[in-house]
């Protein structure tokens, strides 16, 4: 079996929360349906490390001009206020690349808009914090918008900050990495908190 990188953009002030299921889910082999197919990789703007909202210093495995689509499963876009500001528009073009090249792009909170921006979102059906959140961004994409925690179109996964959950399943569904039965009860068991759930996993994950 051929191990695949998922590639996490990381860049100072981001959010950490927002994209934490998601890279532990994919990094646990355990109840995966290949256990080890994949592994996450940081990508940065530069070789140097950068600090989270949440004051965590990360070294990036590699830099956005050495990233290739082909050498990657899927770009993760974390949120982060630097979106707002405008930076960072060499990933929303390596986004870009990597939909032209047929390989999945999921975004978050801040992240939508930077895609917006760019017009990825103008023709997808898509999500976000809010429809005004995105509409600031003078995108053609408005009557696409659907006001649900996380949406998933042509390669393109968006999600609000607040459903960082439903944004992981909408990545590990892409990744296809849990049998259905095992994703499902992986969704309820921390939606709900009930451990039942738990043991669902198990039975679904067993031989």
């Amino acid at each position: 079996m051929e191990q695949r990188d998922v590639h996490v953009f990381v860049f100072d002030g981001l959010s950490d929360w927002e994209a934490a299921y998601a890279v532990a889910g994919i990094n646990d082999p355990k109840f995966q349906r290949q256990p080890g197919r994949y592994r996450v990789r940081t990508v940065a703007p530069q070789e140097s490390s950068v600090v989270t909202m949440g004051g965590m210093r990360i070294v990036p495995d590699l830099t956005l001009d050495a990233l290739r689509p082909a050498d990657s499963a899927m770009l993760i876009l974390p949120g982060g206020v630097a979106w707002e500001e405008g930076k960072h528009g060499e990933a929303v073009e390596l986004a870009r690349a990597f939909l032209e090249a047929g390989v999945p792009v999921a975004a978050i909170c801040g992240a939508t808009a930077a895609l917006a921006g760019g017009g990825l979102l103008d023709d997808r059906r898509h999500t976000s914090n809010a429809r005004e959140y995105l509409a600031a961004t003078q995108y053609r994409g408005a009557a696409l918008y659907e006001e649900t925690p996380t949406v998933t179109d042509r390669d393109v996964i968006t999600a609000s900050g607040l459903a960082p959950l439903e944004f992981a399943l909408h990545i590990f569904r892409c990744l296809d990495l849990y049998r259905p039965a095992v994703l499902d009860a992986w969704y309820q068991l921390f939606k709900t908190g009930r451990v039942e759930y738990f043991a669902a996993m198990i039975r679904a994950a067993g031989p």
